[in-house]
């Protein structure tokens, strides 16, 4: 195997990058700039590739993997510290898009959406989350309420007005995923909303949206009439 280094610069990952900037590499390069050195008989790039060639060149595939899962799929040379590496990369490359889209003024439910569904709609588990806005709109606070399995998780109306009162806020945007892809909402999905709706309005807390999100997209129970 000839080493990376002997390469002319405009082949080598990093080179290449420092030349002619980052949309000029592969999905290849980009990882083998991560996973740093090969071994004897393969480059980093070798690497990255037979990665890719494991999760079917799927990037959304390969960022919801955990670093044992990575670790599973025997890559000689990708060990746990490259798994690791690998892994915060791809986490970072979703905080990146989940910012791009957060608004602290919401008007609609796409000004919410589409941040829920950056945050939310790769993970392997159901989250729910709350988030406050004070009179105008404004996010004063967001928070994972809970967390669960892969079929479901459970959010205490006490908790969720306990962190309202806490936050001074006037109003709420519920919001959990659904990791099977379903947009559909179901019964319990329904009766937990009209019941953290109903414990809300007592404290003059109003619940103004409930959104589901998922890789296909997102429900929006406002836009649909079920608040």
């Amino acid at each position: 195997m000839t080493a990376i280094k002997t390469w002319a610069p405009d082949d080598r990952p990093r080179e290449k990058m420092a030349l002619k900037g980052t949309a000029a590499l592969s999905n290849a390069e980009l990882l083998a700039i991560l996973i740093n050195n090969g071994t004897k008989d393969q480059s980093a790039l070798d690497l990255a590739r037979i990665l890719l060639e494991k999760c079917q060149q799927d990037l959304t595939k390969l960022g919801k993997m955990r670093v044992k899962e990575i670790q599973q799929l025997k890559i000689k040379g990708l060990g746990e510290k490259k798994a690791i590496t690998i892994a915060a990369a791809l986490e970072l490359g979703l905080r990146r898009q989940a910012s791009s889209h957060q608004k602290t003024t919401i008007t609609s439910s796409k000004d919410i959406a589409q941040y829920l569904q950056s945050r939310l709609q790769y993970k392997r588990h159901e989250l729910f989350m709350a988030i406050y806005l004070n009179r105008s709109n404004k996010i004063v606070y967001e928070t994972v309420i809970s967390e669960g399995g892969l079929t479901g998780t459970v959010a205490d109306p006490r908790i969720i007005l306990k962190q309202a009162l806490e936050h001074d806020a006037v109003s709420i945007i519920l919001s959990h995923n659904h990791p099977s892809g379903s947009l559909k909402p179901s019964k319990q999905d329904e009766l937990l909303t009209n019941k953290i709706k109903q414990a809300a309005l007592l404290m003059d807390i109003q619940v103004l949206d409930h959104i589901i999100v998922s890789e296909a997209g997102y429900f929006s129970f406002a836009d649909e009439g079920l608040l």
